[in-house]
């Protein structure tokens, strides 16, 4: 079953009805496997699924279902890795790498190759893992994921290869998995003649949501666990795939009927988010996409509020406009934490940013760093992966840098010299560190003997901060704020039962935001969001705010270069404005101003309004242009100056 779920219909209380029908039908709640892309949408669909099923299956509404098999792509893999890891040539005990540790050792391995000391450019760490993670995802061959993603690189195709498969047999030797291992060691699990079978005959009924922002490779691991379809459900929307820079296909979603031919196709297009006249906007951007499935989403929610395309000067325009905008919502009752402003890239947002501050507005932004890509968050989870797992030298080589005087170079010998005295943490004791390190040196040793052997998982983090909190202030700047994040963090690793698991479920679905990234609430508690489109996916608001849709913002002028990158961007566009319920504005700045170039001054670059917003939809929409006419608008690019009389009369000369 094919279940096409447009923006507000309720796809998740469709999937949770879903599984509440076959437990009602009879369906085993343990074989029955739930697939999501957050820990968090598995947590709440298995809550909500187990209230429904204790209320539909029960006459004292006391029965308690247990749905065990829920979670990410990443996570059911980890645990399928974990239960057959003797049969597969794993060690049961594997720690899993997130994104920045993978880089990290990546760059190790880099090193020890001798790619880092090249007369020519080779690519760094986080570029390696993207080409490594993009091409494993596609199941495209290393030479046309270079060529199209990543052009610069292709003339090191074979040392690539050559770094990629000493990065593997590290892993293999420090008993690691990064997140592309999982899939990939999952998919090859799964289709073994000997365990797929056994897998597979331990599910009924596999569901899968967010279908459209699967993989290649979750797509084979899915063909693999249900090869005839039966007992298949996928949830998702075609007009909602954005997520390609991950390596997600649109094909998946538009090739099922393909896949499995006689499948059950519902289209759900009643919208309980968005009033009727956002929608009709939204339906006329999309009903000029290329391909997709026809729908048309529809409200009961009646206004005669259309959406507003907003035209104006300059983002420093852009960025007054807003800010008043919201301040005088808020002046009308709508509380800051019921709007948002939305944009195609993070740095979209600057000049807002500063406005908001002088204005004393408090804000959270969403779509930069992550929580547990924060230093001081990683490194309270080295030491927990460190004890957990001593072969880990990228947890190892950063614990032992937070002591003075101790180098990448120094604490690699420090390492190497432990692990060859076949005592593993213990033989850390018996070395002499730098005279910097020494006062911390025998306090680091027993804190790490201590959680490898006898503490309970219950005081690990608050005795690791112990050792950790003083050394704050001469690490990082604004210690206070990444108090915050260290006690949050101890607060979520009170719900786990061991460290493995923490470590385990921290590292496939972290937190999102650090408390360092927005200003402090000066009004009241509240805060006004800003965040990047993809972030903002699977949110709402009363009021929305897009900004910049002008062409080379939406669509992004990095994803033209193809017709799919273009409708790509199409659908990043509909996914905003999809976000709003009772009000949504769309801004258009005429010019945006580039850095100063000599002799010319300041210059503008003057832009179009996106192409997605032609014409021929324009009446969807109430034109509005603050403070001035109405202007024409630009069919291509102008470049026009401001006159910098100190530059002419330095360079007159020349």
């Amino acid at each position: 079953m094919l279940i096409l779920a447009g923006a507000g219909t309720g796809k998740t209380r469709t999937l949770v009805h879903r599984v509440a029908e076959l437990v009602r039908r009879g369906a085993d709640p343990e074989r029955i496997l739930l697939l999501t892309f957050s820990r968090r949408a598995a947590d709440e669909m298995v809550r909500r699924a187990r209230l429904l099923c204790a209320r539909t299956t029960a006459p004292n509404g006391h029965l308690d279902v247990a749905l065990s098999w829920a979670g990410t792509f990443h996570a059911i893999g980890a645990r399928l890795l974990r239960l057959y890891a003797e049969r597969v040539g794993l060690d049961p005990t594997f720690t899993i790498l997130d994104r920045a540790d993978a880089a990290d050792l990546l760059d190790l391995v880099r090193e020890e190759e001798g790619l880092s000391r090249t007369d020519r450019r080779f690519p760094r760490k986080d570029t390696c893992l993207a080409i490594a993670s993009l091409t494993i995802n596609t199941g495209a061959e290393l030479s046309n994921v270079l060529e199209r993603h990543f052009p610069w690189c292709a003339e090191w195709e074979e040392e690539l290869k050559r770094l990629f498969r000493a990065y593997a047999r590290a892993k293999a030797a420090q008993n690691l998995l990064d997140y592309d291992d999982l899939l990939l060691a999952t998919e090859r699990m799964v289709r073994d003649p000997m365990i797929g079978p056994e897998i597979r005959a331990r599910f009924d009924f596999v569901l899968v949501d967010e279908y459209q922002d699967t993989n290649h490779l979750q797509n084979r691991i899915l063909e693999a666990l249900v090869p005839d379809g039966r007992g298949l459900t996928v949830v998702g929307d075609d007009a909602q795939a954005i997520y390609s820079f991950r390596g997600a296909t649109v094909r998946n979603i538009l090739a099922f009927p393909e896949k499995f031919p006689g499948c059950t196709i519902l289209r759900l297009e009643r919208n309980y988010r968005s009033a009727q006249p956002i929608l009709d906007a939204a339906n006329a951007v999309m009903s000029l996409a290329r391909e997709g499935y026809a729908k048309r989403l529809w409200s009961t929610r009646v206004s005669n509020l259309k959406p507003r395309l907003v035209q104006l000067g300059d983002d420093a325009d852009q960025a007054d406009y807003v800010a008043k905008a919201v301040l005088a919502a808020r002046e009308e009752g709508v509380a800051l934490e019921d709007m948002a402003v939305l944009f195609r890239t993070a740095h979209h947002s600057a000049a807002l940013e500063i406005e908001l501050a002088r204005r004393k507005i408090p804000f959270v932004k969403y779509g930069g760093l992550r929580f547990v890509e924060a230093a001081h968050v990683k490194d309270i989870l080295a030491f927990l992966r460190f004890v957990e797992n001593p072969a880990d030298r990228v947890a190892g080589l950063r614990v032992l840098q937070l002591l003075p005087g101790i180098g990448p170079g120094t604490a690699r010998r420090l390492i190497d010299a432990a692990l060859a005295s076949g005592h593993g943490l213990g033989g850390l004791a018996a070395l002499a560190p730098p005279p910097a390190a020494r006062a911390f040196w025998p306090g680091l040793c027993t804190l790490l003997l201590e959680l490898a052997q006898t503490a309970p998982w219950s005081g690990q983090i608050a005795r690791v901060r112990r050792f950790y909190d003083p050394l704050l202030d001469d690490l990082y700047d604004n210690a206070r704020a990444r108090l915050r994040d260290l006690d949050a963090l101890e607060a979520i690793a009170a719900r786990f039962t061991d460290r493995r698991r923490f470590l385990t479920e921290f590292a496939l679905d972290p937190p999102t935001v650090t408390s360092d990234e927005a200003l402090s609430p000066l009004l009241d508690q509240e805060r006004l969001t800003l965040s990047t489109i993809h972030s903002a996916k699977g949110l709402e608001w009363k009021i929305v705010w897009i900004l910049n849709c002008v062409d080379g913002c939406i669509p992004s002028d990095m994803a033209t270069s193809t017709p799919e990158e273009i409708e790509e961007e199409r659908r990043v566009l509909y996914v905003a404005m999809t976000r709003a319920k009772d009000r949504l504005e769309l801004l258009v700045p005429e010019r945006f101003y580039v850095s100063a170039q000599p002799r010319l001054g300041d210059r503008y670059v003057r832009a179009a309004r996106s192409r997605f917003l032609p014409d021929r939809i324009l009446d969807r929409f109430e034109r509005v242009a603050p403070g001035r006419p109405m202007s024409s608008d630009a069919a291509g690019v102008f470049i026009g100056s401001r006159i910098d009389l100190r530059a002419a009369l330095s360079t007159m000369w020349e």
